[in-house]
């Protein structure tokens, strides 16, 4: 094997352990986010991924930069479970369908949102991602359920309020109802929004 090919395989291997130890890591903070920790430390991070905290910050320059990572593998994800609504079902039943799928979104993502929430105010890079995610909802909400454009703007701006994370957070965990009662009740209210004249 000539020296430049032996070369080459090295660099290609330590890359490729760079990459697996990045994922490990990326991996573990979401793990942990996921069980209830919202804001896990370097160190819980490091032990959960079973690295040295220097490793942790040998491959990441701040925690900021882990969110960034974790983001696009968490982005994926999302993406995957904001696929379309059938636009040729009547509108009683797209609502049903949006509110579903909206609910199914929260509710397995639920402790990722609340660290999302609990961190956008000091970092400018989740602030920014979070935004771009409220956009996407809305977008997809607008796409399903035309009709929302003939409403007036308070009244669509109340829909797109019931329809967000926060309120199903506060439904689920404040208010104590459970994830089908929580469907059914955003499901009424948004009904009764869309079709109030």
């Amino acid at each position: 094997m000539s020296d430049s090919v032996s070369t080459t395989v090295k660099v290609d291997g330590r890359r490729l352990r760079s990459d697996r130890s990045r994922r490990v890591i990326v991996e573990a903070m979401l793990q942990l986010i996921d069980g209830g920790n919202l804001v896990p430390t370097a160190q819980q991070v490091a032990d959960h991924a079973k690295v040295g905290i220097r490793s942790v910050f040998r491959h990441f320059e701040d925690m900021e930069a882990i969110f960034a990572t974790a983001d696009e593998l968490w982005r994926n994800d999302f993406i995957d479970k904001t696929g379309e609504v059938d636009s040729n079902l009547p509108l009683e039943q797209r609502i049903v369908e949006v509110v579903a799928k909206l609910g199914r979104l929260y509710e397995s993502n639920s402790n990722i949102l609340k660290s999302t929430a609990t961190r956008r105010w000091r970092s400018p890079f989740i602030k920014q991602n979070y935004a771009m995610y409220q956009a996407r909802i809305r977008k997809d909400v607008q796409q399903t359920l035309p009709e929302l454009a003939q409403l007036p703007q308070p009244r669509q701006e109340a829909i797109f309020a019931t329809l967000s994370f926060e309120y199903w957070d506060r439904l689920r965990d404040h208010q104590s109802n459970s994830a089908d009662d929580s469907i059914a009740a955003l499901t009424d209210m948004l009904e009764t929004l869309v079709a109030a004249a």
